[in-house]
């Protein structure tokens, strides 16, 4: 089997393995036995599950948002399901999740910290932090972020930047074939670094590359088969390959981030703060010189949040690109119409945010982009902060659930042809863009994208850049229809390695 090879467990572990399965097969089966009859009300339909295995055998570990997605046509818009001895609620199309992040926000909004982001996090930062650690956070980055830009003419004028040297390296491939995965990571990367930390870095700069290069690898790690299985199955840890390699990822990135913001702390100006580092510093600072205890604004809490940011901050949005490019490639005539209305509206000049409002159909596609990318599919798992009756059913307090976006994103319900590529998704019968609510990339409630606007400012910025400046076809000798739109196995949704020319259009 491919999840054992992925595991690469030895004769000898196996056997191990196979005695404690049949050890606690009977406890894990009296006690979800036990659970089931102390109920306080009917609970969410689902597949009957195996002890210990739990639904393991209905679900494609490497893709499990499609098996769910599956599931909820026979069991309906929430249903249990079992990720080994786990019970996880499932929550799947627009208005049930709708329903359950926004209006009982409260109830659905505490985050579900499983084995491997306990380990990877400890409790610190935004990601996985409950309680006064995540508000704290989360309201300290909120802020800091806006103070930076974030959504402003700052930000704005950061990016703008960054599209330059973009194009610089675009250029120098000459309309030949090349993977767009690293220029388009560390352009998008140097937003947040220079957001977080004052300065941006130069593409080849060494431990830039480095910390992208970990951070993007460790997000594609935490969606593997091996690591699902550890989440399951924790007593797996010594076996899995992948869970070393993640914290060993980790290791080296704090390490790294704990450099850079010692070098911002021996020129630390309390009076002009560079970066959202520089910020917390002061906050810090403050919070000692004032002898506060347990204040929530010490080191571990900064590196943390800062890697929450800049690893969130980049694989997001930069897969978001990388599929912009791919789908123009594969989709010319949505290309040509963006191209001719860019060229029409902006004509010579740098596209800016204020032209979004000319450009309806250049954001239509954007949007369209971004739903069917389905970047987050199951989101991050929340869990639930007290007891909830929702829908006719009981959840019990501490339950696991996945608000599953793919399903919302591919409502039938909401979108006319919920499969295909469909700018029209987004516009009117006169062309002009109109909202959908059940868009939904960023997540909602409590737990929405603490960078969305960022990131919504981001996509258009580089978006009309790419295409005010290249024309993206495939590489000579592959077609259109040979572009493969299978997206890599990942916790965030990539596109399959490939290579694209980008042609100058100024040539």
């Amino acid at each position: 089997m491919a999840l054992v090879e992925e595991l690469l467990l030895q004769p000898t572990s196996r056997s191990i393995l196979f005695g404690a399965v049949l050890i606690l097969l009977p406890i894990a089966y009296l006690r979800a036995s036990r659970s089931n009859s102390q109920g306080k009300g009917k609970e969410p339909p689902g597949p009957k599950p195996l002890p210990i295995l739990g639904n393991l055998l209905h679900l494609d570990l490497k893709r499990p948002y499609i098996s769910l997605f599956s599931m909820s046509k026979q069991y309906g818009s929430i249903f249990t399901v079992y990720f080994g001895p786990k019970k996880v609620v499932v929550l799947a199309g627009y208005q049930t999740v709708k329903q359950a992040l926004v209006n009982h926000a409260e109830e659905f909004g505490d985050r579900d910290i499983t084995p491997i982001f306990t380990e990877y996090s400890q409790g610190y930062g935004i990601l996985f932090s409950n309680g006064e650690n995540w508000k704290e956070m989360r309201r300290f980055s909120l802020s800091a972020l806006r103070d930076f830009g974030m959504g402003k003419k700052g930000s704005e004028e950061k990016i703008i930047e960054e599209t330059c040297y973009l194009r610089d390296v675009f250029e120098q491939f000459k309309g030949k074939p090349f993977d767009t995965t690293q220029p388009v990571n560390y352009a998008v990367s140097n937003i947040i670094s220079s957001i977080a930390y004052g300065s941006r870095f130069e593409y080849s700069d060494p431990l830039f590359k480095d910390m992208v290069t970990k951070s993007n690898e460790n997000v594609r790690l935490i969606g593997s088969a091996s690591i699902q299985l550890y989440n399951m199955f924790p007593w797996l840890r010594s076996w899995i390959k992948n869970r070393k390699l993640i914290l060993k990822n980790r290791e080296n990135c704090i390490k790294q981030i704990n450099g850079l913001v010692d070098r911002l702390q021996q020129t630390l100006n309390p009076l002009d703060c560079r970066g959202l580092v520089d910020c917390f510093l002061v906050r810090k600072q403050n919070a000692e010189e004032s002898g506060e205890k347990n204040t929530l604004f010490h080191k571990q809490n900064l590196l943390y949040t800062v890697a929450n940011l800049f690893g969130a901050g980049t694989d997001t949005t930069a897969a978001t690109l990388r599929w912009s490019l791919l789908l123009m490639a594969k989709y010319p005539h949505v290309q040509d119409r963006v191209q001719e209305e860019i060229d029409r509206v902006v004509g010579d000049r740098q596209p800016v945010m204020e032209d979004r409002k000319n450009l309806p159909y250049t954001d239509a596609v954007i949007h369209e982009i971004q739903r069917l990318a389905n970047i987050v599919p199951m989101s991050v798992p929340h869990t639930t902060s007290c007891d909830v009756h929702f829908q006719g059913f009981f959840i019990k307090k501490g339950t696991s659930v996945l608000p599953l976006l793919t399903s919302v994103l591919r409502d039938e319900n909401e979108w006319e042809v919920p499969n295909t590529f469909n700018p029209a998704h987004f516009l009117d019968k006169q062309g002009r863009f109109v909202k959908r609510d059940a868009f939904m990339p960023f997540s909602a409630g409590r737990r929405v994208c603490v960078g969305e606007s960022l990131a919504r400012m981001e996509l258009f910025l580089f978006f009309t850049s790419f295409l005010k400046h290249f024309r993206f076809t495939p590489p000579p000798g592959v077609s259109e229809d040979q572009l493969d739109l299978t997206p890599a196995v990942g916790f965030t949704l990539s596109p399959s390695p490939h290579k694209l020319c980008a042609v100058s259009r100024n040539a």
